[in-house]
């Protein structure tokens, strides 16, 4: 069994400061995929660049205290890409893969950060701009292997996927042009949304706003993924959303796939 999570860390030295690493070592992970890293190398190398049995493999913003992905694998990988090859969104570290290839198989972990165009008109426009170029990548990746993406897609697709859909029709994370865009990821595209496939059920959400008692009442938004082809997402068979304690404004979530590396 695989078992891979995802988690937007909001700040690693925050989350580390809150049990992250001590909960990581023991959640049985073979990669865990995290974003908004919110660090630079030196404050990371040999203090957060491994999880116990875990190495650390980065892509992290040249903005101090921005974004950055990671992935930490508990195997050595065979190759390892840092970036995707965009000349705007690059500096803001927002892509870390992890290839796994035999002589029988090509297949990534990815760990990327979506941006969020929650804090104006700019970084809207940003953000589609990103999502018209990723589209294409992925088509491309997807031809050439098998893989699983996972991170903060700041992207709630569904109606199901966040509390006040009615109120937010209008808000960056749940309007129809992004909305859109995923519907045509995991349709044309022929990717698979793994946590909804496996679970169906209503209130399932990943992230919550830090005012109002969101998380308390759980007012939340399910922005947080795991995205395969569909070879990969078929060996998918367990979920679960982690709630019992909190390492930043976003939770981990799990997913076990019948697969060896």
């Amino acid at each position: 069994m695989f078992r891979l999570i995802t988690l937007n860390l909001n700040g690693i030295r925050s989350a580390a400061d809150k049990g992250f690493v001590t909960w990581a070592q023991d959640a049985g992970a073979d990669c865990i995929g995290v974003q908004e890293v919110k660090a630079q190398a030196e404050q990371i190398d040999g203090r957060l660049d491994r999880l116990g049995a875990l190495a650390g493999h980065f892509h992290l913003a040249e903005k101090k205290g921005y974004s950055g992905v990671g992935l930490y694998t508990r195997k050595a990988p065979s190759a390892i890409v840092a970036g995707w090859g965009s000349r705007e969104f690059d500096p803001e570290g927002r892509w870390i893969e992890t290839r796994f290839d035999t002589a029988r198989r090509r297949f990534s972990v990815i760990s990327c950060y979506f941006p969020s165009g929650s804090s104006g008109e700019e970084r809207q426009a940003a953000k589609f701009r990103f999502l018209a170029r990723m589209f294409p990548h992925l088509m491309k990746l997807k031809a050439e292997r098998e893989f699983i993406l996972v991170g903060d897609i700041n992207i709630a697709h569904q109606e199901i996927d966040l509390k006040n859909w009615k109120g937010n029709l209008k808000n960056s994370g749940f309007l129809p042009e992004e909305r859109a865009w995923m519907t045509r990821l995991l349709t044309a595209g022929g990717l698979v949304d793994v946590f909804r496939s496996l679970n169906p059920h209503p209130e399932q959400y990943t992230w919550w706003s830090q005012r109002g008692q969101a998380r308390a009442k759980n007012v939340g938004w399910r922005i947080d993924y795991h995205l395969a082809t569909p070879a990969i997402a078929a060996k998918a068979r367990q979920a679960a959303i982690y709630l019992e304690q909190r390492f930043s404004d976003h939770a981990p979530v799990t997913i076990d796939y019948d697969l060896k590396l």
